[in-house]
Formats: C-alpha cells, sequence, structure tokens
C-alpha cells in the first residue's frame, strides 16, 4: 500500500492558478468532498469510484487545488 507524501505531511504541494496566475491552496484528497462519509471509506475503495480509471492503478491521489483570489478549482495527482 502506498502513501501519499502530501497527505502525510512529507512535501507540501504548491501550484500556480492558470487563470490568475496566484498561488492555489491544497483542500485535500478530492474524494473527501464527494458526500458526508467519503472521507472515511477506504482510499483505494474511493479511488475506483472517483471517475479517475487510472489513479488506484498508477498509485496517484487526487488533490483539489483552490484559488482564494479567483475561484478557480483544479485537481492534481500526486504519485504516492
Amino acid at each position: 500500500m502506498a502513501i501519499c507524501p502530501v497527505c502525510n505531511g512529507f512535501e507540501k504541494l504548491e501550484a500556480t492558478c492558470s487563470s490568475c496566475g496566484s498561488s492555489m491552496e491544497d483542500s485535500g484528497r478530492l474524494m473527501d468532498f464527494y458526500d458526508d462519509y467519503s472521507a472515511y471509506m477506504p482510499i483505494d475503495q474511493m479511488k475506483m469510484e472517483d471517475g479517475y480509471p487510472w489513479d488506484f492503478q498508477k498509485e496517484e491521489c487526487p488533490h483539489l487545488l483552490k484559488c482564494p483570489s479567483c475561484g478557480q478549482d483544479s485537481v492534481k495527482f500526486i504519485k504516492e
């Protein structure tokens, strides 16, 4: 089982907004926002249902990024 270095605090996620150039903020794992209980489900199980068919196979953790300046959202895949 692989672990995400960002989720576990080993690395900090830095990204620039493609719309306005501001620094984006990491909002955490994308699947934590699906419903009230998704944050409590097994991570590998959620990867099978998150709409990204390759993230489980490639051992990538999808993180939701949000721009505090313009509100733009994006997803970045972190290698586990």
